[in-house]
């Protein structure tokens, strides 16, 4: 189970945030979203558990618990949407596929 874990310190580490889960279980990952441009944390992450009962647990437990001075909001991760848009060479300004009359 892929498991959304937002409201992250930003000084919380990978490693650490993996020890909190890992309490409950098999770990499988550990991502914390970093922001491209300034390399610091966006304060979310996510987990990744393979058995659905530790998970669960984990998220009932962690959920609205404190953690490395803040207070986590974890639950079920949604599927990710497929939201990349394109390229832009067709979103209108252009004239690039027209014919001109």
């Amino acid at each position: 189970m892929n498991i959304f874990v937002a409201k992250l310190n930003f000084s919380t580490e990978e490693e650490s945030l993996r020890t909190l889960f890992e309490g409950y279980g098999t770990v499988d990952s550990v991502k914390i979203i970093m922001d491209r441009d300034t390399g610091r944390s966006k304060g979310y992450g996510f987990v990744e558990m393979p058995n659905e009962d530790e998970a669960n647990e984990a998220i009932k437990d962690l959920n609205d618990a404190e953690f490395d001075q803040r207070t986590l909001a974890v639950k079920q991760a949604r599927p990710r949407e497929d939201n990349r848009g394109g390229g832009g060479y067709n979103r209108g300004g252009g004239n690039y596929n027209r014919e001109r009359y």
